[in-house]
């Protein structure tokens, strides 16, 4: 028995020192939250995404602004419709050219053409729906972007105080090893002096390495806890984050609140919702007729690189597409349900979202009430461990009895620990909710 606790107690010892002997930095909540904003991925991919929105939201620009396109073109022919026009083009028709015979068997002829087109919508309405929605979408996008930050720095609250509450497990742990060791100590003399059984010796020993099992484990939970906080910061870093605050109890006077509407994820629902109205619009509005104006400027020659022949065309084209095979029908039934899905989908999100709410007061109020009892556990925890503690050392407490106390006290300590994270954080929660 003797040989497997020393075994134990060396290999807890050499993790400990590898994972002491790395680096440690200090780090503030502040500070993480501040470099969270900064360089998280998350927040970099909602980013992106309103830039895409943006990016659709100017390509509706097209409903209001003109559409230009510049070409050069070289051609050589002897049809004898084109070579007529090739001239007609090049201003270089002569009477000769009325020929049959050169107007039937015209002799090869080249034209070099560039022309500038222009058209401009006037009247688009499924257009001006569509650049409507755009605008929706984007807006939805933005506000979904700054819920995602909100989130990450919850998640940043979390985290940070997860790594809290590792280092004062350790904490914890450690105390408890010092105790246990002098209690080890004053078995062995007690032992010698024939006070004490070789099984209560055994039992401290077994107690001894029980800490030194569970302090391994929580050196472990301060590495994931420190990694995880490195990864949310996007930091590859291999250093041992330790946080620059203590674990204490937040204070609140927050009182019951009623779900807010303009909570952001619920106004990118909303906006989401009114880009689907505006398609709905959109594609009743595709029935209507455009209005568009054109106009094109054309410059000939029958040699590169010149122009001695020009001219323009101007017009204006009304086009109504009247019926597709039922293909505008089927879209705007389409686009109705969607739009209809999108308004229950967000009652049903304000509906989950006020249940949450009311849940997340509720679990806050469970935890304050849990500190308390947490509180108060640890204070008589303690005070009969100072008791028991006094008595073995004077040969009048069982070894059994101390070894209790001693468990009971690290457990209401690391509880008491434990409630505090769980207010804390049920705190922010709430508070997150009501943003």
């Amino acid at each position: 028995m003797k040989k497997i606790i020393l075994i134990l107690s060396i290999l807890v010892f050499y993790s400990i020192q590898s994972i002491s002997g790395q680096e440690v930095k200090s780090i503030s909540k502040l500070e993480v939250i501040a470099k969270v904003k900064e360089r998280n991925n998350t927040i970099k991919i909602s980013k992106q995404d309103v830039l895409v929105a943006k990016g659709d939201f100017r390509q509706t620009n097209a409903v209001l602004l003109p559409s230009i396109s510049m070409s050069y073109a070289g051609m050589s022919t002897t049809n004898p419709l084109m070579a007529f026009g090739f001239k007609l083009n090049q201003e270089i028709l002569t009477q000769n050219d009325f020929n049959p015979a050169l107007l039937n068997d015209p002799r090869k002829i080249k034209d070099y053409a560039s022309k500038i087109e222009v058209q401009q919508p006037l009247l688009n309405f499924d257009g001006f729906h569509q650049r409507k929605a755009a605008k929706a979408k984007l807006n939805a996008t933005v506000l979904q972007s700054e819920r995602t930050e909100d989130y990450m720095t919850l998640e940043v609250e979390k985290a940070y105080m997860q790594l809290q509450l590792a280092y004062k497990t350790v904490d914890v742990l450690q105390n408890a090893q010092k105790t246990a060791l002098e209690n080890k100590r004053i078995a062995n003399n007690n032992f010698l002096q024939g006070y004490l059984q070789k099984s209560d010796v055994l039992a401290v020993e077994v107690r001894v390495t029980e800490i030194n099992n569970q302090l391994q484990y929580a050196k472990s939970n301060i590495l994931n806890a420190s990694n995880y906080l490195s990864v949310l910061m996007n930091e590859n870093s291999e250093e041992i984050l330790k946080p620059s605050d203590s674990l204490l109890v937040v204070p609140s006077d927050i009182s019951f609140t009623q779900l807010s509407e303009n909570r952001k994820d619920i106004q990118a629902m909303q906006a989401a919702s009114n880009a689907y109205q505006e398609l709905y619009k959109a594609d009743k509005m595709s029935f209507m007729p455009r209005l568009n104006l054109f106009g094109t400027y054309e410059v000939h020659d029958d040699e590169m690189f010149k122009g001695d022949a020009d001219g323009y065309l101007i017009g204006a084209e009304l086009r109504w597409n009247i019926f597709e095979g039922s293909k505008k029908f089927g879209k705007t039934q389409k686009s109705k349900a969607k739009f209809e899905k999108s308004k229950f989908e967000l009652e049903q999100y304000k509906a989950t979202s006020k249940m949450e709410l009311n849940k997340a007061h509720r679990d806050f109020q469970d935890a304050i009430n849990n500190l308390k009892l947490s509180k108060l556990g640890l204070e008589q925890s303690e005070e009969a461990l100072r008791i028991r503690s006094n008595r073995f050392s004077q040969g009048l407490e069982k070894t059994t009895d101390l070894l209790m106390a001693e468990t009971q006290y690290s457990q209401k300590q690391m509880e008491y620990y434990a409630a505090i994270f769980k207010h804390n954080f049920a705190l922010a929660y709430v508070q997150f909710l009501t943003i």
